[in-house]
């Protein structure tokens, strides 16, 4: 608004501290919209400012006006002219007079002037012919006629600022007549823009460049903190997370991930994580059968609560039980416990000292082995438990001798192979997710990789719930899930997709990258995605998603720094 100088010398742009203005008036629409107007023009990447006046006329002269126009081309058209072209158009601005006339009188419609200028903001030259051009050329498809500012670049220049002038020079040759209900279609702020005040940087949206800036946290904009991150295996969705995990460390937030594949470590070590190895060959141990301190839920005692979880764990062991037997191996954890002088009074967890018990006062699965032996009814759970006690399993016989202390924690549970990761996964997601309840006024993460493990078809419904029990209450205790695959049709398939919806539905953010035809089917049943969203997910290229942030889609790309990249890769 007060620039150091002004270059007006030349009638087709102002030159202002060392930029190019060239303005562009709008002087006629289309009769009829059925969309945004000005849509095609505001989700550009061009560096333009548009201006759009309104002006109400007073609605008693119209109608007088209009009256005495409708009469006079009435009387015209009834005696008739030789020139039919004349009488064409005359006829359409006679119904037209008509009907505004009409919806004034009848639907107390208001009718408006309407100005619209568009000031492009150019580096050079070139670049503002080329700019002119592109941004005419999309007007013109959108139904506009345009005129270039040639002579008037100061007066659109003048109008594009805050200061309401709307100079009479180009006023008379941009007016045009709209009722009030016409005014949406010249709605402005339909730009999918998001910018966070206190969030951390996305990419960039790929129509118009601008940040995007997310903070997932703000409970006043989003309804939770959790994301979905799906995507081919290549399209970029290891390395956005891996973005996120390293820029929400800067705000020194507590993350703990499952790490199926090992894809984590090197982000883990970069970042002075810890990295939990898990397996045969491993020297760190988890006893499953651990009561931690932190673990009570609201209104449930210690034992209550583990026995729940439990019987989850022993779900992916012995698969689906019925009713009795469900009930044996309750009776059966109850005994194990009790040899350990813990019951279901929450003071036995206690001991003399006031000191929660520790590991070594746990029962370890060994201690359920020799319990399930000492009955002939529970023979089925001992055979099947074997390998945990001395087979490949055994490892998971052992007291807990891990400590989590850090802020950035790995569970790799690569070595476990594929038919036992599912273990894993759950005895690190029940650990973490006691870390989590643990203070609901630090803001903390859970990042769950290849989560289709546990809520498709290869899992069960006791886990699938506890898995969508998480995604469902984490916000009240401060916590995100991220729920990451790139097998969307196994996510859905358990029990005709339930759980698999339940979280896509419990997750503000959502992120899909490139997926494949089948794929896309899939997720159109359970997702509002429309016809040209499914035709972008097909053709995105790796680094570039579709996200949904609470109400906006945006097509994003994934941006980061060379430094980033080398401590992600």
């Amino acid at each position: 608004m007060a620039p150091s100088y002004i270059n007006n010398k030349n009638p087709k742009y102002l030159e202002i501290d060392g930029k190019y203005y060239c303005g562009i008036l709008i002087i006629d629409y289309y009769r009829e919209y059925n969309d945004i107007i000005f849509k095609n023009i505001i989700n550009t990447n061009v560096n333009m400012n548009i201006s759009v006046f309104y002006e109400k006329q007073d609605t008693y002269k119209t109608i007088k006006d209009l009256t005495y126009y409708i009469g006079n081309v009435g009387v015209d058209l009834k005696s008739g002219n030789e020139n039919r072209e004349d009488i064409d158009i005359a006829a359409y601005t006679y119904n037209d007079a008509k009907y505004i006339r009409k919806e004034m009188q009848v639907n107390n419609e208001e009718l408006y002037f309407l100005y619209t200028y568009i000031n492009i903001i150019s580096e050079n030259e070139k670049e503002m012919e080329r700019n002119l051009n592109k941004i005419e050329g999309l007007l013109q498809a959108s139904g506009m006629m345009t005129r270039k500012g040639n002579f008037r670049q100061e007066q659109i220049y003048n109008a594009c600022l805050p200061l309401m002038n709307n100079s009479k020079e180009i006023k008379n040759i941009t007016k045009r007549n709209i009722l009030g209900s016409g005014l949406i279609s010249t709605y402005p702020f339909i730009s999918s823009n998001l910018c966070d005040d206190t969030g951390i940087f996305i990419g960039t949206n790929i129509y118009n460049n601008s940040m995007i800036l997310v903070d997932r946290f703000n409970k006043e904009k989003y309804k939770n903190a959790n994301i979905c991150i799906f995507g081919t295996s290549g399209a970029g969705k290891s390395f956005y997370t891996k973005l996120l995990i390293l820029r929400y460390r800067l705000f020194g937030l507590d993350q703990y991930i499952i790490d199926p594949e090992r894809e984590y470590t090197k982000i883990c070590d970069s970042l002075d994580g810890v990295c939990i190895k898990f397996g045969p060959t491993s020297n760190s141990y988890i006893n499953i059968l651990d009561i931690r301190e932190d673990s009570i839920e609201e209104e449930k005692g210690f034992l209550t609560t583990k026995i729940s979880k439990l019987r989850m764990f022993f779900s992916l062991v012995f698969g689906e039980l019925d009713e009795e037997k469900v009930a044996l191996l309750e009776e059966k954890l109850i005994e194990t416990y009790k040899e350990k002088g813990i019951n279901f009074d929450d003071n036995s967890l206690y001991n003399e000292d006031k000191e929660f018990k520790n590991s070594k006062q746990m029962p370890i699965l060994e201690d359920l082995y020799n319990i399930f032996g000492k009955d002939e009814k529970t023979m089925f759970f001992k055979r099947k438990l074997y390998p945990f006690i001395f087979g490949s399993l055994k490892f998971l016989n052992n007291y807990t001798n891990i400590e989590l202390n850090n802020k950035l924690i790995v569970a790799d549970i690569y070595e476990l192979g594929e038919e036992n990761l599912k273990y894993g996964m759950y005895i690190f997601i029940e650990l973490f997710w006691d870390k989590i309840k643990k203070d609901r006024n630090k803001n903390k993460a859970i990042y769950l990789d290849e989560i289709w493990r546990l809520i498709g078809i290869t899992s069960n419904k006791f886990v699938a719930s506890f898995i969508y029990k998480i995604f469902k209450t984490i916000r009240k205790y401060g916590g995100s899930a991220v729920a990451i695959t790139q097998d969307v049709s196994d996510l859905f398939s358990l029990d005709n997709g339930t759980y698999g919806k339940s979280i896509l539905n419990n997750s503000s953010i959502k992120s899909f990258f490139s997926l494949e035809e089948e794929n896309i089917l899939v997720l159109e049943k359970y997702a509002n995605i429309s016809e040209k969203e499914k035709i972008e997910i097909k053709s995105l290229k790796r680094g570039e998603t579709l996200m949904f942030i609470g109400d906006n889609h945006i097509l994003a790309k994934i941006e980061c720094s060379k430094n980033e990249e080398g401590l992600i890769s």
